[in-house]
Order: structure tokens, then C-alpha cells, then sequence
């Protein structure tokens, strides 16, 4: 059994990170959440464009993926900055968050009498709030406690062939170590969600698999719309991938080879351990930041194009299996496979490489996201803005 450092949270989990996390409940409150995260280190702001002229669904995706993200054990502490008349209701997610037992506090622009007064209320509340964080030791845990998101983005041919099936090595490794994994984006398991559906461990959730397909295709087709227009991207085709069916399948080799034991809603809460579908975009950063919300401690994310992004909230370790892509993007990149296409090195030994890395993260090591500043965050949205 391998372990980790964590923070231990009021609820008895435990964040391999430990932030204070400032959260605009509206697209109005962005700007002063910025302004107080500049001025205090260590902290991190999620600046989105919703939280007003949402109703239905479409809002409750924002409160939830809002309320998941605070929740999330790589926070300690939360600031809520509400401009006062939105439809996100910023009491309601103060008191969501708190179910975890950390602090929150809320701040309300109208109230406070504007932005400036806004800034420095809320500059005060993040010192102190940060000096307590600050205070909190890190113990050892075992890996059993971990969830790690998998996730690709910029695929291409090295994508299916190496990257991906080595991150399959390290997500078998934590999960018979008692962990959990999150495999994700609905778009990219379509042609090989028969392959996914014979690995449930009952039939009740491969109907839930097949639903959040035949959902997405529904939609897809009342739009009027032929997905592959963006599926496989002009970056995925240039890269070597010829169809949506040769993307889907080396998609779904990084979550290894054990039973997929649940499915649920972007942004929901993880329901357990073992290997998880969670429905999402294929979008990276709509992505990243639902599994952030359903509690995720870090992602591994594979690319063979290259990307930068990162999260707010949780590491996101670049793996690739493209060479002269790594040597090109180096300051974006955290491990290289591409031993694997030379014959240097198994899928095996590829795989230990990534969990190796997982659990030096894991353990405080930042990734090159994090390092350059990288803190991403977007919301999925479902309905149109009123």
C-alpha cells in the first residue's frame, strides 16, 4: 500500500491540496474575486460567466458544480461573493458548502455599498482565513482515500497507442489499491460504449451508460447538427485519428481494466470507490471542472497535440506519448511514454512512470499547470440564457 499527505477536513476527508477558494456566485461578482485573490497568496478564484438568467436545470448545474467545487477536500476555507440579486443564491450555497464542517463566508457587493468596499472586506476575511489554513498540518494517508480524474485532450495516433493505455496501468493500480477513478466525456466513448457497457458490474449501470449516450445523440440531433464536425477535432485528424470510433477506443484504455461500477451526473457527488462514468462534455475544462466538483483529488490528463490547461482546485499531471511534442511543450509537460513506441519500455513499466508521479503530486509535488499559474475552471450548462 502506497500513501500520500493529506489534509484532513471536518467531514473525515482528506485534501491533497489546501486552498482557500474565493467563488462568485454571478458573472458580476467575477471581478472582485479576482481583485481578492490577487491580494492574498495562496488563494484561488473561479471566475465564470453564469449564476443570472438561468432557470430549471440549467441553474441547478450552476449551484451544483459552484457548491461540488467548494466542497471539494483540496479546499479548506471558502469566500462567496454574491453581487445581490442573481439567481444563484449565495446563503444557500454558504450552507451547502458547510455540510463539510469548513468555514465559509459570504460577501454581498450591493450590500457592502460596491466594489471597492467589496475588495477590502473581503481582502480582510481571506487573511484570516488563509492564516488559519495555514495552520492545518499534513498527515499520512493511505492511497485508498485518493480519486484521481482520468481525462484527454489534443489527442492523437500516440494518444490511443501508448499515453492512454500506460495511464490504464496506473488507474488498475489504484484501484486494487482500494481507490477511486473517474473516467468521463459522453462524446468520446461513442463507438466503443459496447466495450464500456460489457465492463459494468450490473445491468443497471450499463442502462445508466447507454441513457447518458442516447441523451447526448438526442440532443445532437435536434440541433440539426453532425458531431463529427468537432469529432474528431481538425487537431485529433492532422494527429493520425481517422474516425470517432478509433478516438472512443483509445479513450476508454486509460481507465484500465477493472469493472465500471457506477455512473452518474456531471458535477454529482462521487457515490463510491472503484472505477466511476461520470457524464460530461468532451469539452477539457467544462470537464476537468465537473469532476473537480464530484470531488476528484487530481487528474491525469493525456495529449498528444499538447495543451496547457490546468484546474483551479486540483492538479492536473500532463502525461503524452508524442516525442517531438514533449521536447517542443517540455514547460507544459509532466511525463513522457513515448518509450513505449521505441520499444524501450513496456506498457507496464509506462504505467509505474504515472503512478509514481500521482503519488509525488499526491504528496505536494506541483505539476507544470500549477506551477505556471494554470486555474481553469468552466460550468457545462444544459438550457438556454433568458
Amino acid at each position: 500500500m502506497d500513501y500520500i499527505k493529506g489534509y484532513k477536513r471536518d467531514n473525515g476527508e482528506y485534501g491533497i491540496r489546501n486552498h482557500l477558494l474565493v467563488i462568485p456566485t454571478v458573472i458580476c461578482a467575477n471581478q472582485v474575486c479576482n481583485r481578492i485573490s490577487q491580494m492574498v497568496p495562496a488563494t484561488v478564484a473561479i471566475p465564470h460567466q453564469h449564476g443570472c438568467s438561468q432557470i430549471g436545470a440549467d441553474k441547478e448545474r450552476t449551484f451544483a458544480t459552484l457548491a461540488g467545487t467548494g466542497k471539494n477536500p483540496n479546499v479548506g476555507a471558502v469566500i462567496i461573493v454574491s453581487l445581490g440579486c442573481e439567481v444563484i443564491d449565495p446563503y444557500a450555497l454558504a450552507d451547502d458548502i458547510r455540510v463539510t464542517g469548513k468555514p465559509v463566508e459570504v460577501i454581498d457587493i450591493q450590500e457592502v455599498g460596491g466594489s471597492v468596499k467589496a475588495i477590502t472586506h473581503g481582502t480582510e476575511l481571506a487573511r484570516k482565513l488563509r492564516a488559519e489554513l495555514d495552520q492545518i498540518p499534513s498527515e499520512p494517508i493511505p492511497a485508498s482515500e485518493l480519486r484521481i480524474g482520468v481525462k484527454c485532450g489534443g489527442s492523437d495516433a500516440t494518444s490511443g497507442m501508448a499515453s492512454n493505455p500506460a495511464l490504464g496501468v496506473a488507474s488498475d493500480v489504484l484501484i486494487e489499491q482500494g481507490g477511486t477513478v473517474i473516467i468521463s466525456e459522453t462524446t468520446e466513448i461513442i463507438g466503443a460504449e459496447h466495450v464500456m457497457a460489457a465492463r459494468c458490474s450490473t445491468p443497471e449501470v450499463a442502462e445508466q451508460l447507454y441513457h447518458f449516450i442516447e441523451r447526448f445523440e438526442v440532443e445532437i440531433n435536434r440541433m440539426g447538427a453532425d458531431m463529427r464536425g468537432g469529432n474528431p477535432s481538425p487537431g485529433n485528424i492532422a494527429g493520425g485519428l481517422t474516425t470517432i470510433e478509433e478516438k472512443s477506443l483509445g479513450c476508454i484504455s486509460k481507465c484500465g481494466t477493472s469493472p465500471l461500477v457506477g455512473a452518474f451526473e456531471y458535477a454529482e457527488p462521487i457515490p463510491g470507490k472503484g472505477l466511476y462514468f461520470m457524464d460530461s462534455p468532451g469539452n477539457d475544462i467544462e470537464c476537468v471542472s465537473g469532476m473537480a466538483a464530484s470531488g476528484v483529488h487530481l487528474v491525469c490528463f493525456t495529449t498528444g497535440r499538447g495543451t496547457p490547461t490546468g484546474a483551479a482546485v486540483v492538479p492536473v499531471i500532463k502525461i503524452t506519448g508524442n516525442r517531438r511534442m514533449y521536447e517542443k511543450m517540455t514547460d507544459n509537460m509532466d511525463v513522457d511514454v513515448s518509450d513505449m513506441l521505441e520499444g524501450k519500455i513496456g506498457v507496464e513499466g509506462a504505467g509505474q512512470d504515472i503512478w509514481r508521479e500521482i503519488v509525488e503530486v499526491a504528496n505536494g509535488k506541483e505539476t507544470k499547470a500549477e506551477v505556471l499559474g494554470h486555474q481553469e475552471f468552466s460550468i457545462n450548462r444544459i438550457g438556454p440564457t433568458l
